[in-house]
């Protein structure tokens, strides 16, 4: 089967890490493949924000647990590593684009044998009092909203699920 195919395939969500940063050769890698994603008019609007600073990963984390109502949850999953995409706005498509660039960073890390998982509300994380803090911090503009994030690591065995099988009438041809 050809490699891009067994990848796309093969690719699993990760929910339990070890505590070790991944390798910088690695992050920048799959950073790197993050901006080759498809863009809108070849605008690439998104903006990445990589994050293996662990005071920062738990600012984030909260941030992100706290949209659920609890601050303290465990969010990220004990990932070492936090890679965040910011949507632009104001750009047609931004937030399609920047989707397509959380899909680029998830397959690359897989190929390179490094874990992820897509984590979900860094779009109300960030539009928190401190979210935009954070946001100013880093020198995002406002007119960008959070995407998503994705952790990285090196996944414990436990982490993994087997996949799911496709479901009935995934693909209709006509």
């Amino acid at each position: 089967m050809n490699e891009a195919l067994k990848n796309l395939f093969e690719r699993r969500s990760c929910r339990a890490y070890r505590d070790e940063q991944v390798k910088e050769e690695e992050l920048n890698a799959v950073l790197e493949a993050g901006t080759y994603a498809p863009t809108a008019m070849g605008r690439q609007s998104p903006i990445i924000v990589s994050v293996s600073d662990k005071a920062t990963m738990k600012r984030v984390e909260r941030l992100n647990a706290g949209v659920k109502g609890d601050p303290d949850a465990p969010a990220f999953y004990g990932a070492p590593n936090l890679v965040v995409v910011f949507a632009d706005t104001e750009t047609p498509f931004g937030t399609a684009d920047a989707n397509l660039v959380i899909g680029n960073i998830l397959n690359a890390a897989n190929a390179i044998g490094v874990d992820s998982c897509y984590i979900w509300r860094a779009k109300e994380a960030f539009e928190s009092e401190d979210g935009r803090a954070l946001k100013k911090e880093w020198g995002i503009p406002d007119s960008y909203e959070g995407a998503g994030n994705v952790i990285l690591g090196y996944g414990l065995p436990e982490g993994k699920r087997a996949p799911l099988p496709r479901k009935k009438d995934y693909i209709r041809k006509f």
